[in-house]
């Protein structure tokens, strides 16, 4: 290659590296230019996109209306209203210094006491049948007196309490009222007649007589896991079954059914001890283990430990 050639290539280097760096700074400008227009448009655009669509309303969720408690009284008051009745029928006006009418009063500021004559006889009992709670604070309890001839007359008394339940008090005179109506009997699960010198009338017998009169082991006759200690001491010296009623035919059984069968049985029995006679019921469930029933579950009586229910 001549001197003047490779001169020649010297120079067009450079010039080709220039253009092409021109080319692309005017590339840039194109591109920032096209960007500024790009913004532009962008305002009447988006401008004519929120005039044509529909405006959306956002409503305010409602405010929750706030939970209401109701606020009762920390305990039943059927105690209360039962302990200002029973002072209360056993004060009288005229006699207020009594131990009785104090209580009354105290219990009651503004309630009189009863205008009655010595011979008024007291109640031989006081207790309370049935409360109804009549708004947040008030009460009304039903109260039962029986007398030593065997009547029974039931009075309302109302009895508020604070907002807390620390403090009650009687409002009003009490009010005599009828008596609960009898309510319907239930139909009994117990439909099936277990014969007398059946195994199940034999183990529940067993039990029971245990259970109450102390003679034999209690825990003999209960399933595994099973805990209840005999009534102590001993009310009665026998126990003699009279009936035995069940809720599953397998009670009824001649042989004895498979490892595991549970039957409920309703066990009547008649306890006997110095005074006379005493006739009992109790509902059990029994259990097959090993060819016996054991007693799995006993639904009267008080119950010590799980597996027994009271």
């Amino acid at each position: 290659m001549s001197p003047a050639m490779q001169a020649a290539e010297e120079h067009a280097a450079p010039a080709t590296a220039a253009g092409i760096r021109l080319q692309q700074m005017r590339r840039r400008v194109r591109l920032g230019r096209w960007g500024v227009w790009a913004a532009v448009s962008a305002g009447p655009i988006a401008l004519a996109v929120a005039v044509a669509t529909p405006a959306t309303v956002v409503r305010a969720a409602p405010a929750t209306k706030p939970t209401t408690v109701k606020t009762t009284a920390g305990a039943n008051p059927s105690g209360y209203a039962t302990v200002f009745l029973g002072a209360w029928l056993r004060s009288r006006a005229g006699a207020e210094s009594t131990a009785q009418s104090r209580l009354a009063q105290s219990m009651a500021p503004d309630v009189d006491l009863p205008g009655t004559v010595d011979a008024q006889p007291e109640p031989e009992s006081v207790v309370a049948v049935r409360s109804v709670q009549q708004t947040g604070t008030a009460w009304s309890v039903t109260v039962a007196a029986q007398y030593a001839d065997g009547s029974v007359r039931y009075f309302a008394v109302p009895v508020v309490a604070d907002s807390g339940g620390a403090s009650l008090t009687v409002s009003g005179a009490p009010g005599v009222v009828a008596g609960p109506a009898r309510a319907a009997g239930v139909q009994s699960p117990y439909t099936v007649t277990v014969p007398t010198d059946s195994e199940v009338s034999s183990a529940a017998g067993e039990f029971l007589a245990a259970y109450l009169t102390g003679a034999g082991e209690v825990d003999r006759y209960l399933a595994p896991g099973v805990r209840l200690s005999p009534v102590s001491p001993a009310p009665y010296q026998t126990v003699t079954v009279q009936q035995i009623l069940a809720a599953d035919q397998e009670a009824a059984a001649e042989s004895v059914p498979a490892e595991g069968t549970r039957v409920r049985v309703m066990a009547e029995v008649e306890a006997r001890d110095s005074s006379g006679r005493w006739p009992l019921a109790y509902e059990l469930t029994l259990k097959v283990r090993s060819g016996r029933w054991e007693v799995a579950s006993l639904e009267s009586g008080t119950a010590k430990a799980g597996g027994v229910r009271s």
